[in-house]
């Protein structure tokens, strides 16, 4: 059955880029209702924006929805990591600005909330889109894949000049909690020339490295207290790719694999497979199909220290 939040949970921080407090608030929504967020502040027209891949307008630096009246919220990959992590399919997320709190830089503080409220069964089945037949993007040195397989596999390979990231690789199912156990806690990550960069053109104003940001400069990392996990770089990226992936709206049963692969590209992969219709179908999740997915048998207990 589909799940919901119990109780509202807040969280308060700053926007990474505008540097400016924000406060998100997940609601609980009905069942069919999917991820939706709210913009809260001002008097905005259209206030919602559904976190749908057809809603992406496209950045380098963060995932941003946007609806047809052009109300935005962006970086929003951490947040839907989190919920897809969590098995929470249905919930409104209200926010009082254009930009989601980065909070410690990964999904552990979401984690946290989410499962200290608890979920909320509701008497719905679980809908998952199967991946039938392989989609592929290519752009530049950058490729990300979906191919068919009977739970979430996520494969990632990072390569950075900077001998402090390198060449990293990593496999996961993220069936049985992995998602938490192994992916929540990894913060999103920079090459120090990039963020002098960004804040030259009033960008990333709200990072702080060791608080919400792992720095590098060629061989060293210059985040206080270092490293959560020596592949930490790698593990934030697929992080990234499971809450980009998660705006396809429903949990997906197929095997991604991302080379160099960023928020764009990952959007384009959604793109192309939603524009061929052959290459998925819309299952009803049975209890055994249900047992594989993101969030199925997620543990309090589970929850790495060091979030």
């Amino acid at each position: 059955m589909q799940n919901t939040v119990k109780t509202p949970v807040s969280f308060d921080g700053l926007g990474l880029h505008s540097g400016a407090p924000a406060r998100l608030t997940i609601l609980p929504a009905p069942a069919n209702r999917g991820i939706v967020f709210r913009r809260i502040d001002g008097d905005l027209r259209d206030c919602e924006v559904p976190a749908r891949w057809d809603l992406v307008n496209q950045s380098p630096l963060c995932t941003l929805l946007e609806n047809a009246a052009g109300v935005s919220i962006s970086t929003v990959e951490h947040i839907m990591a989190a919920l897809s992590g969590c098995g929470v399919h249905n919930a409104v997320i209200e926010v009082n600005g254009p930009e989601v709190p980065i909070l410690d830089g990964s999904s552990a503080p979401f984690v946290h909330g989410i499962l200290s409220t608890g979920l909320r069964r509701q008497h719905a089945p679980i809908r998952a889109l199967k991946v039938l037949k392989p989609v592929e993007v290519v752009k530049g040195g950058a490729k990300a894949r979906l191919a068919p397989h009977d739970t979430l596999l996520l494969e990632f390979v990072i390569e950075f000049e900077d001998a402090a990231i390198g060449r990293q690789k990593k496999l996961l199912n993220m069936s049985n909690g992995s998602f938490v156990r192994e992916l929540s806690t990894a913060r999103t990550f920079c090459r120090k020339a990039d963020v002098d960069a960004m804040r030259a053109n009033g960008l990333a104003l709200g990072g702080n490295p060791g608080e919400n940001a792992v720095v590098f400069d060629g061989d060293r990392v210059l985040s206080p207290g270092g490293l959560r996990q020596p592949d930490e770089p790698v593990r934030h990226k697929m992080l990234d790719a499971l809450g980009d992936l998660a705006l396809a709206g429903l949990p997906i049963l197929g095997h991604y694999s991302g080379l160099r692969a960023g928020h764009a590209i990952t959007n384009d992969l959604l793109r192309a497979m939603f524009a061929q219709p052959d290459t998925f179908e819309i299952v009803t999740c049975d209890a055994e199909t249900a047992a594989r997915l993101p969030g199925a048998g997620v543990h309090w207990a589970e929850i790495p220290e060091v979030a």
